[in-house]
């Protein structure tokens, strides 16, 4: 369902220095660094921003150069952009694959990575291509997968104690 038809559609927004549309927020803020500006680009939902980048000067020097809609779209664009590639890299970190010969076939040993603030955890998994589990192990978070330490598992009967 989306925010729509929830009900929970926010409001556009079109001012000089706060912009809201298409599930993004515009917030031209000093910069802490110097006597300029920057803008934050938050996700509709969440309270940090997603990205602060910074903001074109106005032309007395002194202010910012107001909003306007081709900027906006163009910040949604970038911001979006780049919420798209951390999350990328945030799932090829946490889900990692590889291919390993074994027995005359291919076998996929797979970590995945659950990062909970509490207790982070992690499970190897060695599957054929048929999808047949030849052996999973609970593993430290910090595990490095690599194509050696899978051959050497393999080689091991992948024995959950092997990997330890």
């Amino acid at each position: 369902m989306s925010d729509f038809e929830s009900g929970n559609e926010q409001e556009a927004i079109r001012e000089a220095r706060l912009w809201r549309d298409n599930g993004w927020t515009a917030q031209v803020i000093k910069n802490e660094d110097d006597d300029g500006w920057a803008v934050a680009m938050t996700p509709q939902g969440q309270t940090e921003p997603a990205l602060v980048g910074p903001w074109t000067m106005g032309r007395d020097k002194k202010n910012p150069k107001p909003l306007d809609t081709a900027a906006f779209n163009t910040l949604v664009k970038t911001a979006a952009e780049f919420v798209r590639r951390h999350e990328q890299q945030l799932h090829a970190a946490l889900h990692q694959q590889l291919d390993i010969p074994h027995a005359g076939g291919r076998v996929t040993v797979t970590l995945d990575i659950e990062p909970d603030d509490e207790s982070p955890s992690a499970l190897l998994r060695a599957t054929t291509a048929a999808g047949e589990v030849l052996g999973q192990a609970s593993v430290s978070p910090g595990f490095k997968l690599t194509r050696a330490r899978a051959q050497a598992w393999a080689e091991a009967g992948f024995s959950a104690d092997a990997v330890r």
